[in-house]
């Protein structure tokens, strides 16, 4: 009996959800497509590359990872696994970002991954100056593909932090730092759960109570930042308190903490002096 997309989605063992972005992939269709022709032939090279991508999640894998795409403040961007899968919860700092920052701000993406919060706010702000740095030279050649892929101009530059600035960096000034940071303290037993099984740990894992790399950005950003400038940056749900306890104990003005649609804590930042 010739195998059709439903039979195939049926049998898959998959939320339908993601059985139809999968199968859609491999059939190199939309999944609009893929739903209004339900009872199309598949034959038995579709068939097979379908049941591989539907093998492959059973066993965890992120369907981002698998397709290469996830959306991310309406843009469609590449992803592989070199990089964290860009998340909902993380559009908050976006629009925190547009929101404060002034006409024509400079901002500073610490930690770009792949370039989704540089692109994003190139992308909705054309008049801003996005300056994007990473310490994975993977994840930066991914960053200027997405860049490209929506014609926004941004500056990368590969570094740890801050260093990504370069020797002459030191002075330069901006009127919003923004960081997605790794921020799961090291062993917490989500690590083996679900799709952070699969990402890179570095992106995720900051040190014993997960903070190791919201220190330092805490400490160093008034350096980098011009008067009234803000500091945003995403953290656990659970370490609201302690961003602000960091942010107040480095100085900043207007230290808050936003939630994310879930009512969780999400964002938290603050102003240089």
């Amino acid at each position: 009996m010739t195998a059709t997309v439903a039979s195939l989605l049926a049998a898959s063992g998959l939320p339908p959800l993601e059985a139809q972005v999968l199968a859609a992939h491999a059939l190199a269709t939309s999944r609009a497509s893929l739903l209004a022709d339900q009872a199309r032939p598949v034959n038995g090279a579709e068939a097979r590359r379908i049941e591989r991508l539907f093998m492959r999640r059973r066993a965890g894998e992120p369907v981002a990872y698998l397709t290469g795409e996830r959306e991310f403040f309406g843009l469609s961007l590449a992803i592989t696994a070199d990089v964290l899968i860009p998340r909902p919860e993380t559009e908050l700092l976006v629009a925190l970002a547009l929101e404060l920052a002034p006409a024509g701000a400079r901002v500073l993406d610490l930690g770009t991954g792949s370039g989704a919060v540089a692109v994003a706010l190139a992308h909705e702000e054309p008049d801003m100056e996005v300056v994007a740095v990473d310490a994975s030279a993977d994840a930066l050649a991914l960053a200027r593909e997405n860049a490209r892929r929506h014609g926004a101009t941004i500056r990368f530059a590969y570094g740890d932090w801050f260093a990504g600035l370069g020797a002459g960096g030191r002075d330069e000034r901006f009127d919003v730092i923004v960081a997605n940071p790794p921020y799961v303290a090291a062993g917490d037993e989500h690590l083996e759960q679900g799709d952070l099984r699969f990402e890179p740990r570095a992106a995720l894992v900051s040190g014993a109570d997960g903070l190791d790399a919201i220190r330092t950005i805490v400490a160093r950003a008034q350096d980098h930042l011009r008067p009234g400038g803000w500091l945003l940056f995403e953290h656990g749900y659970d370490q609201g308190e302690r961003c602000r306890s960091l942010l107040a104990m480095y100085g900043y003005a207007q230290v808050q903490t936003w939630p994310d649609l879930a009512g969780l804590d999400r964002v938290s930042g603050g102003r240089a002096r």
